[in-house]
């Protein structure tokens, strides 16, 4: 009887132990879909044709999934002209209508062609971040989308075609209208600069005379213009950043709300402009300065 009654409340208990477990996991995946169906919240940014016609019926014609996550709610306020793809609260993926093209697209950025769409990709520089916005750069109003992805936007080409095919308007490209100074030393400065003069940068040919450009996907333009006038903003006895042989004068007003510094090489016999992103800049004023301590003469 006694070995009965054990055996009974051993089934008895493991019965009980499946049920909690069973409990337990349906619990888990009810409170994982609530969250997943959570409305995601958008915050509003400056967006003057978000609430057009145009950005309504591109809204209109977005897919039920992207990059397969299933269409989210917004949470309330909604701002006009936005959308999102949700896994969960946070592994989404957000669509913005109307906004302006960000500071760092100019002359001399490079879009990249998505399946007959131009898109313009930004890499937050954010340390710790990786998120990825995609711009529109041949529509209007423009169209951006966010993901923590480098995944291109194609899913959305479809839905572009709501809005009218005009190519964005870019800034203008960085140091270009710096006035011109002496520029003796620029020949054997662009004879001596380096491929890179950053991590994931790339130099490439443009049109403006002493102006060397470095690309990366992604990310902003590092620009070198030597034979530039005297930086305006200089005055003798302001801090000077020492980079071995060359000390650089940092003339933040000319950032112009980018993600970017400009810095001017002093000591030699002209002057040479750098536009860099801040997490890039350090490596640059490596490089560029120690083209400048070899192949220019101090003044």
């Amino acid at each position: 009887m006694t070995s009965q009654f054990n055996r009974t409340a051993i089934f008895i208990s493991l019965g009980l132990s499946i049920v909690m477990v069973l409990a337990v996991l349906f619990g888990a995946k009810y409170v994982f879909n609530n969250i997943a169906k959570a409305p995601v919240a958008v915050s509003p940014v400056e967006s003057k044709e978000a609430d057009s016609p145009a950005c309504h019926s591109f809204i209109d014609a977005l897919p039920n999934k992207v990059m397969d996550k299933p269409r989210a709610e917004i949470a309330e306020p909604v701002p006009p002209g936005v959308a999102a793809w949700a896994a969960t609260s946070e592994d989404k993926i957000t669509v913005r209508c109307g906004v302006n093209m960000p500071f760092q697209y100019t002359e001399y950025s490079q879009t990249q062609d998505v399946e007959g769409e131009k898109w313009y990709q930004v890499r937050d520089a954010t340390p710790g971040s990786d998120l990825t916005t995609w711009y529109a750069a041949q529509r209007f109003p423009i169209a951006a989308v966010t993901a923590s992805t480098d995944a291109t936007p194609d899913e959305l080409n479809e839905a572009l075609s709501a809005l009218e095919e005009k190519p964005a308007t870019p800034h203008k490209a960085p140091l270009k209208e710096l006035k011109t100074g002496n520029d003796q030393m620029c020949a054997e400065v662009e004879k001596a600069l380096s491929e890179s003069v950053a991590e994931g940068y790339r130099r490439r040919e443009v049109e403006e005379k002493n102006t060397y450009v470095w690309s990366a996907v992604g990310r902003e333009d590092i620009v070198a213009r030597c034979g530039v006038a005297k930086p305006e903003n200089y005055r003798a006895g302001v801090k000077l950043q020492q980079v071995n042989d060359i000390p650089w004068f940092e003339d933040t007003t000319l950032a112009h709300g980018t993600t970017a510094g400009t810095w001017f090489a002093l000591g030699r016999e002209d002057y040479l402009a750098l536009h860099a992103p801040q997490d890039a800049a350090q490596a640059a004023l490596v490089e560029i300065g120690d083209v400048l301590a070899k192949h220019t003469a101090e003044k």
